[in-house]
C-alpha cells in the first residue's frame, strides 16, 4: 500500500474531525499536523490526541507510521497567534 501524502492525511482527519485550522507536513513516513477543533475544549491533551486517532481510524494503524501533531482549541490558538508585543498591551490600568 502506498504512504499517504500529507493531504491525504489531512483529508482524513478532516472527514472525522470538524478543524477550524489543519495544516500536515510530512515526508509519507513521519508526519506533523496542527489541528485546531472546537471539539477540544475541556479535552486533557491525551483525550485530544486520541480523537484524532480515532477520527483516522484503521488508516492510522495500517499507514501512518509517526504523527506528531499539536492539538489546539480555538481560544488556545488564537492565544499562541497573538504577537508577543501586544500581549503586553493588553494589561492596560483603568
Amino acid at each position: 500500500m502506498a504512504d499517504p501524502t500529507p493531504d491525504e492525511v489531512r483529508d482524513y482527519i478532516a472527514a472525522g474531525l470538524p478543524c477550524t485550522v489543519l495544516q500536515v507536513e510530512g515526508d509519507g513516513r513521519h508526519f506533523f499536523a496542527t489541528i485546531v477543533s472546537p471539539e477540544f475544549e475541556g479535552m486533557s491533551r491525551v483525550r485530544r490526541h486520541q480523537r484524532v486517532y480515532a477520527a483516522l481510524g484503521d488508516r492510522m494503524r495500517e499507514q501512518i507510521h509517526a504523527l506528531s501533531m499539536k492539538t489546539l482549541t480555538p481560544t488556545e490558538h488564537a492565544a499562541t497567534a497573538v504577537p508577543s508585543a501586544s500581549a503586553s498591551s493588553a494589561h492596560h490600568h483603568h
